[in-house]
């Protein structure tokens, strides 16, 4: 976990976010969100100088990247849905975001190619996998293996995989739980990760005087505003004070280990907004909360190192913490230390998840685990702040009568350039355009001049 003390920081991990509710371990990661309609990332400078520094890329290959990404998501969203019980995962790979999506059917491979995308025919399904991490979960929550530190089902290579630095004694885990050795892979691995203890998300907030985490992502509970974080932050009924050690607001719900996630209700005096800080303090826009593949890139904002990118490894990971197991979360190549746990991840323009746990640090590098913003969301009934919420800053107002020259059932190439709203829009790829498209919200589509 990465939670800063205010005496110094705190050996303790880097909470984990769980993506279970709380009393069901070992349940697989909930089905993914509808999906919006396709929507990259604004190319905010922040974010691209970001992407060029940690994953060694040019401006032009950050920006074709994220749009390429933001395609992806969509079409492995539609294609899950397609294939149905055949579906056996998807992952984007390269600077092109090439996206792969893997069947048990052989059957299937040509409806996966006529979307764009390669074809992978693997011997076991997406929910195969999920029931034999299931079984290791629940062994876990019985006694969490220390020669175990960390498990996922890892879609590129149709396995479950066992990180561990005692490969023997893991095999005898696995045994134990009961699963089913043919589809577990132990890998030799010396990660020892820690939770990360320590309304802009990535903001600073203050736990009862005893400690500094991160904001993850503002949210609403009917007129209630507030933000989702980690759960080993604090306990139900915690209070907080914000970056600025003003009186902030308390803990209304908290689930850690097992689960990490929690969420913060504030005073009357602060305001969630749609924004990630990023960069220099730039405000990043929240347009929604579509979960991304593997091999996808993916940004993190926290209080102690700020903003920091990687790429995404694996989803539905379990890691053991000196607290216990956490499962559910995500693993990714994102660095984050003390003080950042609670923190945004972001992938474009869509939220991920609140930082949970990891290894290393952001001088030498390492491995970090977020827990997903969806299932922190479902577990206390919030909606997230995002930029095309009515009234929120971004929104160009009416969609019914916005003004300008763009329209819906029109025919688009990259290089036109209308007007919605009081905002002039280029369009960066070629499409029919349609009701939901509007500028504002994919800028996949159309950049903002």
């Amino acid at each position: 976990m990465l939670h800063r003390t205010l005496k110094g920081v705190c050996a303790a991990v880097l909470t984990a976010g769980a993506l279970v509710a709380a009393g069901q371990p070992g349940i697989a990661a909930a089905e993914p969100a509808p999906v919006r309609p396709p929507s990259a990332p604004v190319a905010d400078p922040g974010l691209l100088t970001a992407l060029q520094r940690d994953l060694g890329l040019s401006e032009d290959q950050a920006e074709r990247r994220l749009a390429a990404e933001s395609r992806a998501t969509a079409d492995a969203a539609a294609l899950r849905s397609a294939l149905g019980d055949s579906f056996a995962g998807a992952w984007v790979s390269g600077n092109d975001a090439r996206l792969t999506v893997a069947t048990s059917d052989a059957a299937e491979a040509g409806r996966i190619t006529a979307e764009g995308a390669r074809a992978e025919v693997v011997g076991h399904t997406l929910a195969e996998l999920d029931a034999v991490k299931a079984q290791l979960d629940r062994a876990a929550v019985k006694k969490a293996p220390e020669a175990a530190p960390v498990w996922f089902v890892d879609v590129t290579s149709n396995a479950v995989v066992v990180h561990s630095p005692k490969p023997a004694q893991a095999r005898d885990f696995v045994a134990a739980s009961g699963a089913d050795s043919d589809l577990v892979k132990v890998v030799r691995s010396d990660e020892q990760p820690r939770a990360l203890y320590d309304l802009r998300g990535g903001d600073a907030y203050y736990m009862g005087g005893s400690g500094r985490c991160s904001v993850g992502f503002p949210v609403t509970r009917g007129s209630q505003q507030g933000f989702a974080t980690a759960g080993h932050c604090g306990r139900t009924g915690t209070t907080t004070s914000g970056y600025n050690q003003v009186s902030q607001g308390s803990f209304q719900g908290s689930s850690f280990p097992g689960n990490d996630y929690a969420w913060v209700a504030t005073n009357s005096n602060w305001t969630a907004t749609p924004y990630v800080k990023g960069s220099g303090g730039a405000n990043i826009q929240v347009t929604g909360s579509t979960q991304a593949p593997v091999g996808a890139s993916i940004c993190r904002s926290g209080s102690t190192t700020g903003w920091h990118c990687g790429t995404i490894q694996q989803h539905n990971t379990s890691v053991t913490y000196p607290e216990g197991t956490i499962t559910g979360v995500t693993r990714t190549s994102v660095c984050a230390e003390p003080g950042d746990s609670g923190g945004s991840y972001i992938s474009g323009s869509q939220a991920q998840g609140v930082t949970s746990g990891g290894s290393g640090n952001c001088r030498t590098g390492g491995t970090t685990y977020h827990q997903p913003i969806n299932e922190i969301l479902q577990a206390y009934g919030l909606t997230l702040k995002t930029t095309t919420d009515p009234g929120d800053p971004g929104d160009p107002g009416d969609p019914g009568d916005p003004g300008g020259t763009w329209s819906a059932g029109t025919n688009y190439s990259a290089g036109d350039t209308v007007t919605y709203g009081s905002a002039t829009y280029r369009c960066l790829q070629g499409h029919r355009s349609m009701t939901g498209w509007e500028p504002p919200n994919v800028p996949a589509l159309w950049q903002r001049l």
